[in-house]
């Protein structure tokens, strides 16, 4: 099976921070799945490393109020476009995250509050068929 999996979580320094982090139980999957490596946001013209940015009433923000609900948008639609390429029907994707969170994001005020939700790639892969997951569900 092909699966599209946040590139973070695959040890690929794509993350906000710059910061390598890979998730041992999501690469194992590789020994009998064809991992597709994705960063939404980097996909949509965001750097790396990148201010941390929040959904708040819809729009994707940085603490300064600057809008990057465009870029979020592109990038979660190339991940759509890969999926569909590669024959993906589940997304593995990073948790919390404005772009790939799924279930639970930060609510926007940059207080580390969670709420229920999902982060703009996710929302746009549920609504496209694709089964999506986040890494603590595997």
């Amino acid at each position: 099976m092909n699966i599209i999996v946040s590139a973070c979580l695959l040890g690929i320094g794509c993350r906000y921070d710059g910061n390598i982090k890979e998730y041992p139980n999501i690469t194992a999957l590789s020994k009998k799945h064809t991992l597709i490596p994705v960063c939404p946001e980097q996909l949509g013209g965001r750097p790396t490393p990148r201010m941390p940015v929040e959904i708040l009433n819809g729009k994707v923000i940085d603490k300064n109020n600057n809008d990057f609900t465009e870029e979020f948008e592109k990038g979660a639609n190339e991940a759509l476009k890969i999926a569909a390429l590669t024959g993906c029907h589940l997304a593995i994707l990073k948790s919390k995250s404005p772009s790939c969170g799924y279930k639970k994001i930060y609510d926007g005020t940059f207080s580390g509050t969670l709420i229920e939700g999902n982060g703009i790639t996710a929302e746009v892969l549920i609504k496209n068929g694709i089964n999506v997951k986040n890494e603590t569900e595997v």
